[in-house]
């Protein structure tokens, strides 16, 4: 027997996480899928490296599947299908792929030639000189998830030379760089990869909750166009960066293209997403300027449990700062070790606690403290698997995040009840609001005057992080986003009312309660 109506089946995409991987963007996803029991999930992660050996979460009653796709160069893909049926029988294991034939010349050329189009189409509607680039751009993205077999063989490389010769700037850019033919190759190689997403097929389902991100939004846009099932798409991170830490290398060229493409396609998402959930007023305002329509837009803050986050005493140790994030490259590492480079000189013996690094990220890690020479004044700590523990360790809690992090982990410091200094980029401001300390981007003085002053002031240190739980009690609690998630997949999962007819009659008559949504964002305004 299935444990949710089968008219109510959610396929979860993500773009690595959930739930193979443990951190706050997976946390968040599991509160939904563990809080939401009357609907079916079918979970997928699409990404570019390597998938998981096994997912890190247990999964739960209402789970059919999870299935993780790595989309690799040259569209080889390595797929982990784990299929949990709970005695239902009505999803068949995956079977094999048939064998193609060989296509004829004919055929070949055909592929060519439709290739070329859509190579050409999506290239002008990213660089080149056009009215409606957007569409442009959508409909030549579409051309190819609709015949996923001349990925391939696409000629992006002579299609961006055209488009570039007709390109221009857009607005509040410099004016294009130079493209040479070898950068041409190099994007086109990059977006052929990026565009083997479309090729990733959906689990049966009635609505794909797409959790931001470009390589699962492409594969939820050819969802979208293969099947017709309706999209929501949640803004999970911030949005799209100028260009990526390990893009540096790249010529400005390239990072212009690529930057433009990742672009292209939130635009394109927002276009056919039924509901888009932004995180923030942050993201709101984001979404509204790149093209999103505002009657579709609604804002579901983050929340914590706060069970998993109660306020505990400060240490009696030495003054203590934590940090939380995974150690990357893309982190917010560096300009936080220079701040506590200035920290440790002010308020010797101040230990700083890096809670939450990856193993993938603990070399890293260790060659950025050793250059600053800090040694035993950093700690590192793999992520607890008891939340309670993860900011206890400090007095202050440092919040310098990368720059597509998601604001959870300064909301789980809120919750947890200490003092917050967060640096002032993305949605911190409208979380943190009047219950902690802000400072600018780039300035590492700035945020060490500010941790300083913390530890050296107790008391205020102590007021702020009461009211920081305050504030996230009041905000960003979980019950309230499964609450609103349920409301908004009742809307475009629920099956459709039976067709009924109406009579032309001279006084209009009483209507019946308006959409879930719209039921739900009234009585939100109506409690504020």
């Amino acid at each position: 027997m299935n444990p949710t109506p089968s008219r109510e089946r959610i396929c979860l995409l993500t773009g690595g996480g959930y739930p193979y991987r443990r951190d706050a963007l997976s946390g968040w996803c599991r509160t939904l899928v563990e809080g939401l029991r009357r609907f079916r999930f079918e979970l997928l992660t699409v990404t570019d490296r390597e998938p998981p050996a096994a997912p890190a979460y247990p999964l739960p009653l209402n789970v059919g599947s999870a299935r993780a796709v790595a989309v690799g160069r040259d569209f080889k893909r390595h797929e982990l299908w784990r299929d949990i049926r709970h005695g239902d029988d009505d999803q068949p294991d995956p079977e094999p792929e048939p064998k193609e034939r060989k296509p004829n010349r004919q055929e070949r050329r055909e592929t060519a030639e439709r290739a070329r189009a859509a190579a050409a189409l999506l290239c002008t509607g990213l660089i080149g000189e056009a009215e409606n680039a957007e569409q442009i751009f959508a409909d030549g993205l579409r051309q190819l998830a609709d015949d996923t077999r001349v990925l391939p063989g696409l000629p992006l490389a002579d299609a961006l030379v055209d488009a570039w010769r007709t390109g221009h700037a857009e607005p509040g850019e410099l004016p294009l760089p130079r493209l040479s033919v070898r950068d041409a190759r190099t994007a086109g190689t990059l977006l052929r990869h990026a565009l083997g997403a479309l090729t990733v097929e959906l689990p049966g389902s009635d609505l794909v909750h797409c959790i931001g991100g470009t390589t699962p939004l492409l594969t939820a846009l050819a969802g979208r166009w293969r099947q017709g099932v309706p999209l929501l798409l949640t803004e999970a991170r911030a949005p799209v960066a100028r260009h990526k830490p390990h893009e540096e290398r790249l010529s400005p060229a390239v990072r212009t293209i690529l930057r433009r493409f990742r672009g292209s396609v939130a635009r394109t998402g927002y276009a056919e997403a039924g509901l888009i959930a932004p995180l923030s007023a942050y993201h709101h305002s984001w979404a509204l300027r790149h093209g999103a329509h505002a009657a579709k837009l609604v804002q579901v803050p983050a929340g914590v449990d706060p069970s998993e986050y109660p306020a505990a005493a400060e240490p009696d140790s030495e003054p203590a700062v934590v940090w939380a994030g995974s150690g990357g490259p893309d982190s917010g590492l560096s300009p936080l070790l220079a701040a506590f480079e200035q920290v440790a000189s002010a308020v010797p013996g101040t230990v700083l606690h890096l809670v939450g690094v990856t193993a993938a990220h603990e070399e890293f890690c260790a060659e950025q403290i050793e250059r600053t020479g800090l040694g035993r004044a950093v700690r590192l700590h793999p992520l607890p698997a008891d939340p309670r523990d993860r900011y206890t360790a400090g007095n202050v809690v440092a919040h310098v995040p990368g720059p597509a992090d998601p604001p959870y982990r300064l909301i789980e410091a809120m919750m947890s009840g200490r003092a917050v200094v967060g640096v002032d980029v993305g949605p911190a401001a409208e979380t943190l609001g009047d219950a902690g300390v802000l400072v600018q981007p780039d300035d590492p003085a700035e945020l060490a005057i500010a941790i300083v002053e913390l530890l050296r002031a107790p008391g205020r240190r102590r007021a702020l992080g009461d009211a920081a739980r305050r504030r996230a009690l009041t905000h960003f609690t979980n019950d309230r986003v499964v609450r609103v998630y349920g409301a908004l997949y009742a809307d475009l999962a629920a099956p459709p009312p039976p067709p009924a007819f109406e009579l032309a009659l001279a006084v209009p008559a009483p209507r019946s309660e308006p959409p879930v949504t719209l039921r739900w964002l009234v009585s939100e305004r109506t409690d504020g």
